[in-house]
């Protein structure tokens, strides 16, 4: 039996071979402000739509629950810095701005193939139990991974590394194995508060407090129904979640984009127009994103979201490729439809309202067609 020592080097020798470029060990419990902060978050209903925050909360505030046994929490980052400044695509309205890191491959697929690895090798040459997760499991893996040293948790409540800036994947591997705990990171922000003052809709309430209700990536990828009016014009062209607070971080300057591209990026997105993705019917874009994240919001709310970033285009020749959505069937299409008409024609909006409000039945999309005035 090899000693802890020993195993903690070959293991991290291991993780950058099955490529991962972090790693740190935590032990298994939390600062108590952590499991406060959170249910404060979950009780002020800060949280939205995303109710399995709430329905495995107590999962969330006791690993043990997840595991018996775990003694050490082997937390693991992928560096996934992009090439270009995904800001600078802000103003190129007629392109539909997706997140960097649904860009390509869904990272669940690569990063679990490895953990999986990882923990074979792992249990195979020393024995223990093990278990993996992603961000998919009930697990506080920021605070694990501030608390492992990894990195901490910034302004904008995401992790910051001093290597990796604002752009990383972490996965979680749970052992029964005790490993030599690793230092918790401090916090490195300073008086920054970029992250904070570059949000659209002003989603902070305070330095590392967020309202998700208010968040972009929240609106535009876990937020099922009606867009509020006051978020859309902030929404930009932002098609696909939201990486500004991510971006503007100073840290990223450390970090470097990966020479193996770990998601397989695809180049042709950034080729994109968003008259390109509103032609797209549920068959073509099930197709089009099969391998990627975007799949699992449906064609309704991506479509939702193209159309309010072509409301916001300031592309009157986008009013061509509107009008067909006005009689679509989904209600989230049309109110969109009707919302984007009007920002771009009102003339035309106001031309073919009546007819339009004849054969509307759905309640939500006729209050657009009346705020057409």
């Amino acid at each position: 039996m090899k000693s802890h020592t020993n195993l903690k080097l070959e293991l991290i020798k291991k993780a950058k071979e099955f490529g991962f470029d972090d790693i740190k060990i935590s032990k298994p419990d939390l600062p108590n402000h952590v499991s406060n902060n959170y249910l404060e978050f979950i009780q002020k209903g800060l949280h939205g739509e995303m109710n399995w925050l709430k329905n495995r909360a107590e999962y969330r505030l006791d690993s043990r629950l997840l595991m018996e046994d775990v003694r050490s929490i082997i937390m693991l980052a992928v560096n996934y810095t992009p090439e270009k400044n995904p800001i600078d695509l802000i103003k190129q309205k007629e392109r539909g701005l997706i997140s960097v890191y649904a860009q390509g491959t869904d990272y669940h697929v690569f990063i679990k193939k490895n953990l999986k690895k990882l923990a074979s090798w792992l249990k195979s040459n020393a024995g223990g139990n093990v278990k993996v997760f992603l961000d998919t499991a009930p697990v506080l893996e920021k605070p694990f991974a501030q608390n492992s040293g990894l990195g901490w948790q910034g302004k904008h409540t995401n992790l910051v590394s001093q290597k990796f800036g604002s752009w990383m994947f972490l996965g979680e591997i749970f052992t029964s194995l005790e490993f030599e705990i690793d230092i918790p990171e401090e916090d490195h922000c300073g008086t920054c508060s970029r992250c904070l003052d570059i949000c659209p809709t002003n989603a902070f309430i305070d330095p590392y407090k967020i309202d998700a209700r208010k968040c972009i990536s929240y609106l535009t990828i876990e937020y099922k129904g009606h867009i509020p009016l006051k978020f859309r014009k902030p929404i930009g062209n932002r098609i696909y979640g939201c990486d500004d607070c991510l971006a503007v971080c100073p840290w990223n300057k450390f970090s470097v984009a990966p020479q193996d591209d770990p998601m397989s990026i695809r180049k042709e997105l950034e080729e994109m127009y968003l008259k390109d993705f509103i032609c797209f019917d549920d068959t073509y874009f099930r197709k089009y994103f099969s391998k990627s994240p975007i799949k699992r919001i449906g064609r309704n709310r991506f479509i939702r979201n193209v159309l309010i970033a072509i409301g916001n285009s300031e592309k009157k020749d986008l009013v061509e490729n509107i009008l067909p959505l006005l009689t679509d069937t989904s209600n989230l299409v049309r109110a969109m439809s009707v919302w984007a008409l009007g920002e771009l024609d009102l003339l035309e909006a106001k031309k073919v309202k009546p007819h339009y409000i004849k054969i509307e039945t759905d309640q939500y999309v006729l209050s657009e067609w009346m705020a057409i005035k």
